[in-house]
């Protein structure tokens, strides 16, 4: 009898063991995708908190259930299958537009999360912890980087609304272009309150827009035009 109580003991405490372990592995992955996510969020990209959030999370949990359901020889086997899915999630986040590609910067962020919540899973947290760290420093400080040093694509929208010809404006605005080497994306031709409205695209630098912004201040047809900020590449 005493040898039976001793037994349920001892299983209950290796369960609530295991339990603590497994909620302490799943709480800290969603914390470290949770910190990767916020960044994400606060520049308004596409993955952000929560989906950052529940890929960590998922990928320690599958990494869980593989060691804790499958064979002993085949563990590795329900772990595996999260690679192929984040690289369809991560397929789904980039665009392509105009021969330029945005979005694998969050493909990629995706990727690393998922490798974050599988060593959360695994047991290894101190090389989660110092990936994270790194990630959140790599996409916060080379991103201030490429915007100082002006190496960040920026979409920036542009409206031009004047009572000449259509055909004038646009031939006034390809001259602007042609000097400055770009192409417009996306023109469209409208009427506002009685007068011609331009609106197109240009993709560039933020130098390459301040110089297109002066030189349609520069000219007559085009000065009273309206720079409306796209978004950054990503």
């Amino acid at each position: 009898m005493k040898h039976a109580v001793a037994t349920i003991l001892v299983s209950n405490a290796a369960l609530a063991a295991l339990l603590s372990k497994t909620i302490m592995r799943l709480v800290l992955a969603a914390f470290l995708g949770g910190i990767i996510g916020l960044e994400r969020e606060l520049k308004h990209r596409p993955a952000g908190l929560r989906t950052n959030m529940f890929i960590c999370f998922g990928a320690a949990m599958f990494t869980i259930l593989s060691a804790e359901l499958a064979e002993p020889n085949d563990r590795v086997r329900i772990a595996a299958q999260i690679i192929p899915g984040i690289g369809f999630i991560g397929a789904g986040s980039i665009l392509h537009s105009k021969g330029g590609v945005t979005g694998l910067t969050t493909a990629a962020t995706l990727f690393v999360v998922a490798s974050i919540g599988m060593a959360c899973g695994g047991g290894l947290y101190l090389p989660a912890i110092f990936a994270t760290m790194l990630i959140f420093l790599a996409l916060h400080f080379l991103g201030w980087v490429e915007r100082r040093f002006n190496l960040k694509p920026l979409v920036m929208n542009y409206s031009i609304v004047t009572e000449k010809s259509a055909d004038e404006i646009v031939s006034e605005v390809n001259s602007v272009l042609e000097d400055a080497q770009v192409e417009m994306d996306g023109m469209r031709l409208n009427k506002f309150n009685g007068k011609e409205r331009i609106t197109f695209s240009v993709d560039g630098t933020r130098s390459l827009h301040k110089i297109l912004m002066d030189r349609f201040r520069q000219s007559d047809a085009l000065r009273n035009f309206e720079a409306i900020r796209g978004f950054e590449h990503d």
